[in-house]
């Protein structure tokens, strides 16, 4: 259920949100994960800081990926989707849109993804793919993609801090 605080105004503004994001997990428009507090503390500590970067594969609207980095602006975190009509909170120059989920396939195409001035630089290390999209938020939908991502990432974490016990993030690095 939508909290009513945030069900009547449709247009979020990343910095009102920022400064009244509940410590309990709570659903937003356009955005199929429940935020909350904890779970961008958390996700600042698991991902990587300038130089390096953060894939977020099935970004949305963006809203999560741009509550990060409004808080925590040491993250360069790039949006990945299939439309980039969705995309309503990120920068344009930080959203890729993909033809489907086999263009992430190995070997992925992270010079196509990586931000200008990493390529530039050949700056930080390889980075960590966040998976947030609605094909992965319900837990009952994450056997259909573990055996993909388990194949070529490393250390893949499934710690419950910040979301409702039905739902779920994968943070995978890439070695």
């Amino acid at each position: 259920m939508l909290d009513a605080r945030y069900s009547i105004n449709m247009s979020i503004t990343i910095s009102g949100l920022s400064k009244t994001l509940p410590s309990t997990p709570t659903t937003f428009p356009n955005c199929c994960l429940s935020m909350s507090t904890p779970l961008l503390n958390h996700l600042s500590c698991l991902l990587p800081q300038r130089p390096n970067y953060t894939l977020s594969i099935g970004s949305g609207s963006g809203l999560l990926e741009a509550l990060l980095v409004h808080r925590h602006p040491n993250l360069c975190i790039q949006g990945v989707e299939v439309h980039s009509s969705v995309n309503r909170y990120l920068a344009d120059e930080d959203v890729h849109v993909v033809g489907g989920t086999w263009d992430l396939l190995p070997p992925l195409p992270l010079p196509a993804l990586l931000p200008s001035e990493q390529q530039q630089s050949g700056a930080g290390e390889t980075g960590k793919i966040g998976i947030s999209g609605p094909r992965a938020c319900p837990r009952v939908d994450w056997p259909d993609y573990e055996a993909v991502f388990r194949g070529w990432f490393v250390n893949m974490e499934f710690e419950d801090v910040g979301l409702p016990e039905y739902e779920m993030l994968v943070v995978a690095r890439i070695v």
